[in-house]
């Protein structure tokens, strides 16, 4: 009999799926016959070439990530092997395809394991990194902006228009849960401020390494490699997606700006359901249809990225997985 936090545990791998099945079979509903053999044909007859591309330019993305997780690491004075680091990150990447965000954490918990980094501090560095993932993303989505200010300008007016009555409640529950948070902050202050609870005094230095861990994006020496290592991981990201398109013949010619509106709202689709199964192909196909591309076309070259990305992903991570302890029993 399963007790509440292992049914929990399960739903939160089994409802992403379902929903990704879900989306899968709407597209399925929502395609013609003609139109699914359409896409089967393009995929088939896809230019593998610029597919090899795609893997080659996400391996060096994660090559990339492996080592700027290095400097934020040597802040806080640990110095793990590159090749663990790397597949920290592959594993992390390889359990986020079956339990969303969950990578983070065994990340963390691969360098604690094989390199002896305080769990704490290891997570803290990751949230760090997240943070400057959050800020490139920005970059992207104000870009995207910018080319295509009219498209997305009519897009948020028809939401707005929709749920303007929803978006005034929302702000007031906004404000609510701030106001909430913000005193939650402050009983916590006062609890931590002066511990003598053991337990307290555990969750206190959690607390404090991963503090180190976040900060160390300022701490550390390299800030410019920082920098030049997240700019380059993005900019990866998107000639990965991009070079797909030459892969169909109708989409060989598609506008830079149009490549890049359908990389923002790719990327969103990743944490909806697990790496995006089902909602990134038609997102994909969706986005693409403001610029006049087929059904056909947008559902290929969705399932095209999406698939190159995932079997890189699968590859690197069973690999990184079996690897790992015998790379560090060699030591």
């Amino acid at each position: 009999m399963l007790n509440k936090k292992q049914i929990i545990k399960a739903l939160k791998i089994i409802i992403p799926i379902l929903f990704g099945a879900f989306l899968i079979w709407i597209t399925y509903k929502n395609t013609t016959p003609q139109e699914r053999e359409d896409v089967v044909r393009y995929i088939r007859e896809a230019n593998y070439f610029w597919v090899g591309v795609s893997i080659f330019l996400g391996l060096l993305s994660h090559l990339s990530r492996a080592y700027r997780w290095g400097f934020t690491l040597e802040a806080l004075g640990y110095k793990p092997k590159f090749l663990n680091r790397f597949m920290a990150v592959m594993i992390a990447y390889f359990a986020n395809l079956g339990i969303p965000r969950s990578g983070e954490v065994l990340r963390a918990t691969t360098l604690t394991t094989y390199e002896n980094v305080p769990f704490e501090k290891a997570f803290g560095t990751i949230v760090a990194e997240r943070i400057a993932d959050v800020i490139m993303s920005l970059v992207f989505i104000a870009t995207a902006l910018v080319l295509q200010y009219d498209l997305i300008l009519t897009i948020f007016e028809q939401v707005f228009t929709l749920f303007k009555n929803k978006i005034v409640t929302n702000i007031f529950a906004l404000f609510a849960f701030s106001s909430f948070f913000l005193i939650i902050l402050y009983v916590a202050y006062r609890i931590f401020k002066n511990p003598k609870n053991k337990f307290v005094l555990k969750i206190k230095t959690f607390l404090l390494g991963l503090k180190d861990g976040v900060l160390s994006i300022i701490t550390m020496k390299k800030k410019w490699a920082f920098i030049a290592h997240t700019i380059f991981i993005w900019v990866m990201y998107l000639f990965m997606f991009y070079v797909i398109f030459f892969t169909i013949p109708e989409t060989q010619n598609i506008s830079f700006s149009a490549a890049i509106v359908s990389f923002v709202t790719g990327s969103f689709t990743i944490a909806t359901t697990n790496g995006g199964l089902g909602s990134f192909p038609l997102v994909i196909q969706e986005t693409l249809s403001l610029f006049k591309v087929s059904t056909q076309s947008g559902l290929a070259v969705g399932w095209i990225i999406w698939g190159s990305q995932t079997l890189l992903t699968l590859v690197a991570g069973t690999f990184s997985f079996f690897y790992l302890p015998i790379f560090n029993n060699k030591k």
